[in-house]
């Protein structure tokens, strides 16, 4: 049809200067262009024009056009009366143009037909969307993203075409309430993201890294600093390439390894305990949990390195026994107070106790419980939290600051893993990680349970400390059915979520680490046993505990800025309520005047500032 349409070559050489000015090829734009802007003195040329370009135009066989004009192709008529003739207009713009005139004049002249018929479509997929909703979004008709948003709308009101509007809103509403749900806490969406897309582009990163394919031979271990249920835990280093002499250490040498020159990357290390019932699937899972929480929520927690299995007994290597590596970024005391002055308990030959102070070396001491057991506390970290020491405050004043930046900070990150779906089950001091840049990072992940997919959760099975632990023992209720298979277990989560409320396990835990902090008494282990007696007798209320306790605990620094951190604690070490009520989330615990009242947050910032002068 368009070639049928082409005008023949003696119109061109006729009226050169209407058809192209200025010697240019013949373009639809141009011609339209020269057509409204035409005046009355051309007026002659163009009826002339017309009336020789419709004869040409109905040269051709009678059936051929009658069937082109039976299928809706335009008529020589319609295609002339579709150009903007009228002398009158007061020169319009090539933008004021139909994409009908456009389309019109390409299939006249046979030039840039494309193009007219890209501009055509585009128009057609954008007018799916109404213009009050561009000019709201700042968008215009002809970008990428209105484009691909019109035609996804035209594409569904074509799906749609055959539907009443009340069948239209009901698949409408239906699409919404799918995507809320997906979406909801404990995120089956995300979830499924970072299960089948995530997972597989970390194992490949970390193999083509070599860090799934760790050996023993690539590690010194140094002094041991911690040890739990299921592990010990060890300074250590990695053995350089260039091959430094790796040697038995034992005594002050495994102390000197932080300071060994040779080993320029120190790690810390976690040895799973063998033939310890539980130790080995605790292990596994703490693994597991490290690259999940690393690709969900990396600021929260330590870098983790990888595994390796030891293929020989040596040292505290046994053979077949698992080892866990972390990049070693926690904290060291300031070199003032490297050596602390600190009253100990220590037993005679007569089995007598008595209290002695001593010189006792603080390496090693690089956990919030660490930080605790220095008398020092929080004064100790005022420096590491915000740069520097605070000025122009008092000392209860600053004290309180440094408490209020590390639980801003607890809290955050117990938000980021609660987001999705992991409850960590054993928040305490010791598994909180101080770095060297003064962030609060979660350490040891073997008693977390990813609640969207039933990862480390049996319903009647608690891993727990009891002097953390919230009076309801467990994450859900113990009548709560065996997890089903995983892909089942993730699309039911969101309802046992929101029914249950497994994140307020974790907050009870960090009230009690708030009033660690915060009131001194609390920060021995006899003191926080008595203490959680006290609590149990009061019915979980610290209100009635404050009143009844007759030890006269220090509650100044939660009293300051008019009792903002009492009033927090009393709303995170309480009951449970029904459907979780009784007891606030980490979100609602960040909307609380206490952090609102941001003054570590400034002291912080006018820290950098005036470390950066």
């Amino acid at each position: 049809m368009a070639a049928s349409l082409l005008p023949p070559p003696t119109l061109a050489k006729k009226y050169p200067t209407l058809l192209h000015p200025s010697g240019a090829k013949p373009h639809a734009q141009r011609l339209i262009f020269r057509c409204a802007a035409t005046t009355d003195g051309a007026d002659d040329s163009w009826a002339s024009f017309l009336d020789e370009l419709k004869s040409s135009l109905q040269v051709g066989p009678p059936d051929t056009v009658a069937s082109d004009a039976g299928a809706g192709a335009a008529t020589p008529d319609d295609l002339v009366t579709a150009l903007p003739l009228d002398p009158s207009a007061a020169g319009p713009t090539i933008g004021d143009t139909t994409n009908a005139a456009v389309g019109a004049a390409s299939e006249l002249l046979g030039a840039d037909a494309s193009g007219a018929a890209a501009s055509s479509n585009a128009g057609a997929a954008t007018g799916a969307i109404p213009d009050g909703l561009l000019s709201a979004l700042h968008l215009d008709a002809s970008s990428p993203a209105a484009r691909a948003a019109g035609g996804a709308l035209s594409r569904l009101e074509a799906l749609t075409a055959g539907l009443s509007d009340a069948q239209r809103w009901a698949l409408l509403g239906f699409l919404g309430a799918t995507w809320l749900y997906l979406t909801a806490r404990p995120g089956v969406l995300s979830g499924a993201v970072d299960a089948y897309v995530l997972a597989p582009l970390q194992l490949a990163l970390d193999s083509a890294l070599g860090r799934r394919s760790l050996k023993m031979s690539d590690f010194v271990v140094g002094e041991r600093i911690g040890e739990g249920s299921f592990g010990v835990v060890f300074f250590g280093a990695v053995v350089p390439r260039n091959g430094a002499a790796v040697e038995e250490r034992s005594g002050r040498a495994r102390t000197s390894l932080q300071n060994d020159d040779r080993y320029k990357e120190k790690v810390i290390l976690k040895k799973i305990k063998v033939g310890t019932v539980g130790a080995k699937e605790c292990g596994d899972y703490e693994e597991w949990f490290n690259y999940r929480v690393a690709r969900a929520a990396p600021e929260t927690c330590a870098d983790f390195l990888g595994s390796f299995v030891a293929d020989k007994t040596k040292s505290e290597f046994v053979k077949g026994g698992k080892w866990l590596v972390w990049k070693f970024e926690f904290s060291d005391f300031p070199a003032a107070s490297s050596e602390l002055l600190i009253a100990k308990e220590f037993e005679t030959e007569n089995n007598k106790t008595r209290k002695e102070k001593r010189h006792w070396p603080m390496q090693g001491d690089r956990t919030l419980g660490n930080y605790l057991n220095d008398r020092g506390f929080p004064s100790n970290l005022e420096q590491l939290m915000f740069g520097r020491a605070l000025r122009g405050l008092g000392t209860l004043e600053r004290d309180a600051l440094v408490v209020k930046q590390v639980m801003r900070q607890l809290v955050t990150s117990l938000k980021r893993i609660h987001g999705t779906g992991i409850v960590h089950r054993d928040i305490k001091p010791s598994n909180l990680v101080v770095t060297r840049r003064g962030q609060v990072k979660l350490i040891d992940f073997g008693a977390a349970t990813d609640l969207r997919i039933g990862k480390n959760y049996v319903p009647d099975r608690a891993l727990l400390d009891p002097d953390y632990c919230p009076p309801e023992l467990y994450v859900l209720p113990e009548e709560t059915p065996q997890p089903p298979p995983e892909p089942i277990a993730a699309i039911l989560s969101p309802i046992l979520w929101q029914l249950n409320s497994p994140d307020l396990f974790d907050m009870y835990s960090a009230g009690i680490v708030l009033m660690q902090m915060a009131i001194p008494t609390l920060r021995t282990q006899s003191g926080l046993k008595n203490f959680n007696s006290e609590l149990r007798s009061a019915g979980y209320d610290l209100n009635k505990w404050r009143q009844s306790t007759r030890r006269r605990p220090d509650l100044r620094i939660l009293d300051q800025d008019a009792g903002r951190g009492w009033d927090l604690a009393t709303k995170l070490i309480s009951q449970r309520g029904a459907n979780g009520g009784g007891r606030l989330s980490a979100a609602a615990a960040l909307r609380h005047p206490y952090f609102l009242l941001g003054g570590d947050q400034a002291a912080a910032v006018l820290s950098k500032l005036s470390l950066s002068k």
